[in-house]
């Protein structure tokens, strides 16, 4: 990787806060951009980049058959290099400015039916084994808090409170939250914690809620190819990604009556406009009611 795109990494490690997923994502833009700079050129000198050049990039990624949505990504990755070395002061110009991204309508989330998530929740308790049970703890969790998938396996034993019946998590930029769980998974995953974790750690040393069966954290793959095997025992396969369960709690949520402010607030939102996205389905169940309840409807 080219210093100067390392050192944009380390301003978005340090001054950002960001993930290490979107640092994955913006190192592996920034990799192909500068690939393609050096097949270019022969070489990559950023004061030589111009607007022309990155037009070229910009055709590059849509012969590659990118969906639209990587290929903005992957133009906000280079747009967010430039804005940066301007910034520095590395650049004068930046030759990004009047390079637009493809437009991207903003999918609306699939979220489950309650009966669908009943059948999912109650998949692992037809299985008697530790991981089962840790499994089952897992998805009540994430169905009760709304937790992002990184949230949940990031969890250590401090951050759940069995008395409160409550958890706290650390969102995007290290934001911290606490969340409030219902009985039934406060239990499920206080049975977990109490009867299972144990022989899962074994001789290991981890303050990690969730483990493997090794003793080991629980990884994002681990755990996405748990529900993969649940999603198709209960005829929900193709229906579900890991961020389902987070959707589908806050769709319900709203269509029980609880207002996006509270929801923005739960979900970890840092801004009420990504809640917003939401409105549409609660609209939607509002005139699905309406025409099921008026007499004229």
């Amino acid at each position: 990787m080219n210093e100067v795109a390392e050192s944009f990494l380390h301003y978005m490690t340090v001054e950002r806060g960001a993930s290490p997923n979107t640092l994955a994502a913006y190192r592996n833009d920034l990799e192909q951009l500068t690939e393609f700079l050096q097949s270019v050129n022969g070489r990559v000198v950023w004061n030589e980049v111009s607007e022309q050049t990155i037009s070229e990039y910009v055709l590059y990624l849509h012969g590659l058959g990118y969906s639209e949505t990587t290929r903005a990504r992957k133009i906000a990755s280079a747009k967010s290099l430039f804005g940066f070395l301007v910034g520095e002061g590395t650049l004068e110009g930046n030759p990004t400015s009047n390079v637009s991204a493809p437009r991207i309508g903003r999918s609306l989330p699939k979220a489950l039916t309650i009966e669908e998530v009943d059948r999912l929740l109650a998949a692992p308790g037809q299985v008697h084994t530790p991981e089962a049970t840790r499994d089952q703890a897992m998805l009540e969790l994430l169905y009760a808090s709304g937790m992002r998938v990184s949230e949940l396996l990031s969890l250590d034993l401090e951050d759940v409170s069995i008395g409160t019946g409550a958890v706290r998590c650390f969102g995007k930029g290290g934001k911290e939250r606490v969340v409030p769980i219902h009985n039934q998974a406060i239990e499920s995953v206080r049975f977990y914690i109490e009867e299972v974790r144990p022989g899962l750690l074994g001789s290991k040393s981890t303050s990690a809620v969730f483990l493997n069966r090794r003793g080991n954290r629980l990884t994002r793959q681990g755990f996405w190819l748990i529900l993969k095997g649940y999603c198709r025992k209960v005829g929900l396969d193709g229906k579900i990604t890991p961020h389902t369960l987070r959707h589908s709690f806050a769709t319900h949520l709203l269509h029980g009556g609880a207002p996006l402010r509270h929801v923005q607030e739960l979900l970890g939102h840092a801004s009420i406009n990504t809640t917003q996205v939401y409105t549409h389905l609660t609209s939607e169940h509002v005139r699905s009611e309406y025409d099921h309840a008026h007499p004229r409807a």
